[in-house]
């Protein structure tokens, strides 16, 4: 099944003008019009495209029903797509890909892969977003790990030297994002992987990519990780609740997945899928068939209709734009490591609390941003999508209001509805 001939992947092309694509990808993110779109690190727009392919789907069980053979095969042929279409974006063989059910059920996969024994050592950071490290938690209370803490400072020697550091004989895994959620700065992975390579045992690396995979330049090759989870609703403008993991070719020989053969979705006409060597023995069950549609047409729209590599160097560009603008206003203390940017900036504004200072941001220029609560900061996610016109218009915004208080900071003026009291 496919969407309407007058898809958007028709409209947008890679070898456009840079004007004239930006024109054409917004009107195709119909997201874009209804404010300043700077949570993409929390959820990304949806694209007409993708909704069309969901809606589509999403019509045929209603009319037709789900339990035709015809379904079915339509829906695994669905499933091979968004396999195939995550492969692309983050440069992996096709059958190192598993579709989860976001990045959490991936690690949680992960964490569960090998035989752990009590007083096994797990090295991860103190930046890790909230659920994976009560996922890291629950492990190693149910095998009395050893969990190594290592603390993020913005600089890339004393990181790996902390990391070091908590690696010893009994080390088996790491676990580590790509790029933070809280301050959105990028960690040094491939000096992890080097440190992991070294040791005297086989060390498995686990890579949390919720925050780089379609935001910045992904190559599991590069990297040389053995897992890496990521989720389709964040820069990649998927539906929630969906994700995939890449599990390296080499890792298949010592790890093996928690929950091997229950896989609901493996095809009845090859009994082995699902339990055979490659990634796909770690699929979950229970997808929602126009989810994955979803899935698999935003990636592919990403890759073949705007260009990942337009995508992701635009993207950095304006991150950087907005670092630079904020750092130079007066009252705005930058948390995001200058170095290590990535496309999410994070920062505080003079004595306001962020969660106030985001409301007035909000009132004043309908921009949508994200709060950090354990840093009482603010989160912008600068994407592809957004204009220079955009950042300009919110870090202006950001200047006025840092030059006041909540007390003093000017009203701005009530309108007027026709026709009320």
């Amino acid at each position: 099944m496919r969407a309407s001939s007058d898809s958007i992947g028709a409209v947008v092309s890679p070898f456009m003008p840079d004007e004239e694509k930006l024109a054409a990808v917004r009107q195709a993110l119909p997201a874009t019009g209804a404010g300043i779109y700077l949570n993409t690190g929390w959820a990304g727009p949806i694209a007409a495209e993708t909704a069309a392919a969901m809606a589509e789907l999403a019509g045929w069980e209603v009319a037709t029903g789900r339990a035709h053979a015809a379904f079915h095969d339509e829906e695994l042929a669905r499933m091979d797509e968004a396999r195939g279409a995550i492969a692309a974006v983050i440069h992996a063989p096709l059958d190192a890909i598993a579709l989860t059910h976001g990045t959490s059920d991936g690690i949680n996969a992960a964490l569960w892969s090998i035989d752990w024994q009590p007083g096994d050592n797990l090295v991860t950071t103190r930046a890790e977003f909230p659920g994976v490290a009560a996922a890291i938690g629950a492990l190693a209370g149910r095998w009395n790990l050893d969990v190594r803490w290592v603390d993020i400072d913005g600089d890339d020697v004393s990181t790996l030297a902390a990391f070091a550091a908590a690696f010893d004989a009994r080390t088996r895994m790491v676990v580590l994002s790509h790029v933070t959620f809280a301050t959105g700065e990028r960690l040094p992975v491939a000096g992890v992987v080097a440190l992991a390579r070294a040791s005297s045992s086989r060390v498995l690396v686990v890579l949390d990519a919720a925050q780089s995979a379609g935001a910045i330049p992904v190559d599991v090759g590069d990297l040389g990780v053995d897992f890496l989870a990521l989720p389709a609703r964040k820069w990649l403008l998927g539906p929630a609740g969906l994700g995939a993991l890449y599990v390296a070719p080499a890792a298949l020989d010592v790890v093996r997945p928690a929950l091997a053969g229950v896989n609901s979705m493996r095809d009845p006409r090859d009994p082995a899928r699902g339990l055979r060597g490659d990634a796909r023995a770690f699929e979950s069950t229970g997808f929602y068939a126009p989810a994955i549609a979803g899935m698999a047409r935003s990636c592919g729209w990403l890759s073949m209709y705007v260009g990942l590599d337009w995508i992701v160097n635009r993207a950095q560009r304006l991150a950087r734009r907005a670092f630079d603008a904020l750092a130079a206003t007066p009252g705005v203390t930058v948390l995001t490591p200058s170095h290590r940017i990535a496309t999410m900036v994070t920062f505080r504004i003079g004595s306001w609390r962020a969660e106030d200072a985001l409301d007035e941001l909000g009132r004043r220029t309908f921009a949508i941003a994200r709060y950090v609560e354990a840093l009482d900061a603010i989160r912008i996610s600068t994407a592809f999508f957004n204009t220079e016109a955009e950042i300009a218009r919110f870090c202006e915004a950001v200047a006025e209001i840092a030059a006041h208080t909540s007390a003093t900071l000017p009203r701005r003026p009530a309108l007027t509805i026709l026709g009320q009291g």
